[in-house]
């Protein structure tokens, strides 16, 4: 006795019966023929199936039931051995029915589910096909229309889906249900604060995530410890916005804000003095804006110094003069101030001042900048100390005011005199 396997092959949308049966009374009726469950939710479908009790008066017994999705050599490969659905899968059989549980479910889970029975009767094993199609949507909330007015912004959304539920479900910071539409989409009043979210009605526990303007961004430098110049540093900015935030970088310039970089990240590959200064960070999405700055304080050895005598005129014996060493370094240099062909330091200040300048104090002088980062030395700076003359009552001698440190018949210079001889 051979049994023959005509399909007949009833379909009904929307939970009504899927019936598969055949005229030797071996068939599977699925409850349901489309599911659509939302992404973490869980599925359920189930069956009934039907053979005959008896063939060429031998009992028919079922040997095995499975639900399956794929083939593996030409077998059903039985879900309850799939790795993928390892935890998260319930099968629960009697005598002709059979349903399968799915929790957790994830977008990859979306399939056509068969359930497949043998019995003990040589040609009576049997697959329901088609099977019951799966389709798991992961919601999304999209921003379409957005307009900022003084006190808040008003806003258009869709709740996208896969496929299409009978009612939405709009929440408010994830806890007030503020509306309830059978269209995708809604428009109204959105305040800074706000996180919204939408959801299938009856699988509330299981929404999109929220869209919501940036928060405040979190600014950091990288390395943390103290930046050299010509190191390596990198600013990154970060802000917790749905949808994602693009983020500008500023730097303060003169009272005003100068762009320079359109990332997350603003790199220095080799930092400058010069880039010393105040950075904003803007993090911008459809919802809103927020900005935080962080101070980039560039540390360097000091540059060269630079020299100055006060007066700047003729430095005429007796008289006070200073010499100033000054030198730009992060953190400040510390000065010593010396003479050629003199060991010894003269002055650990950034001013080094004569109170009574005299001749032997003329020649050259130079300094030196130190800080924890280096030194660096000034270039020579000559000092000419001019005597003063006495007149001795004969025209055109003078004596030196300090006779001791020349000779007689030597030549000296001399306020208003070109050669004066000296006595």
């Amino acid at each position: 006795f051979s049994v023959h396997f005509f399909i007949l092959l009833t379909v009904h949308f929307n939970d009504v019966k899927k019936i598969i049966q055949t005229q030797s009374n071996v068939g599977v009726t699925y409850t349901s023929a489309q599911i659509c469950a939302v992404k973490g939710s869980t599925g359920e479908m189930s069956c009934t199936y039907t053979y005959p009790p008896r063939i060429n008066n031998q009992s028919t017994e079922v040997q095995k039931r499975l639900w399956f999705t794929a083939f593996s050599n030409n077998t059903p490969v039985d879900l309850k051995s799939d790795s993928h659905y390892a935890g998260r899968l319930q099968c629960t059989c009697s005598e002709n029915s059979c349903s399968l549980m799915i929790t957790d479910l994830r977008e990859s889970d979306s399939a056509e589910y068969k359930f497949r029975f043998r019995t003990n009767q040589p040609n009576v094993k049997f697959t329901g096909l088609p099977g019951v199609n799966l389709s798991v949507t992961d919601l999304q909330v999209q921003v379409n229309k957005v307009e900022f007015y003084s006190d808040y912004t008003w806003v258009q959304l869709t709740c996208q889906s896969s496929c299409r539920p009978d009612v939405y479900v709009w929440i408010k910071n994830g806890r007030d249900i503020f509306s309830e539409t059978t269209s995708s989409s809604l428009s109204f009043s959105f305040f800074p604060e706000d996180r919204i979210s939408c959801a299938v009605k009856g699988h509330e526990k299981f929404p999109s995530p929220s869209v919501y303007a940036p928060k405040l961004p979190s600014v950091s430098a990288s390395p943390s410890a103290e930046i050299v110049e010509g190191s390596s540093v990198t600013l990154t900015c970060s802000s917790d916005a749905n949808p994602a935030a693009n983020y500008v970088w500023y730097k303060n310039v003169q009272r005003s804000l100068k762009a320079v970089s359109e990332d997350a990240e603003l790199a220095f590959s080799a930092v400058q003095s010069s880039d010393s200064g105040k950075y904003f960070c803007t993090a911008k999405n459809k919802l809103g804006v927020k900005s935080a700055y962080n101070f980039i304080d560039v540390k360097y050895a000091p540059k060269l110094p630079s020299v100055s005598v006060s007066p700047s005129a003729e430095i005429v014996e007796g008289s006070s003069v200073t010499l100033t060493c000054s030198s730009d370094a992060n953190p400040a240099a510390n000065y010593t101030w010396y003479k050629v062909n003199h060991s010894n330091p003269l002055s650990e200040d950034s001013h080094f001042v004569f109170n009574s300048i005299q001749p032997f104090d003329s020649g050259e002088y130079y300094c030196k900048a130190l800080n924890t980062l280096g030194m660096n030395k000034s270039g020579y700076n000559t000092i000419n100390v001019t005597f003063l003359c006495w007149n001795i009552g004969k025209p055109g001698h003078f004596y030196q005011s300090r006779k001791s440190t020349r000779t007689k018949r030597e030549k000296w210079t001399c306020p208003g005199k070109r050669e004066l001889i000296g006595l």
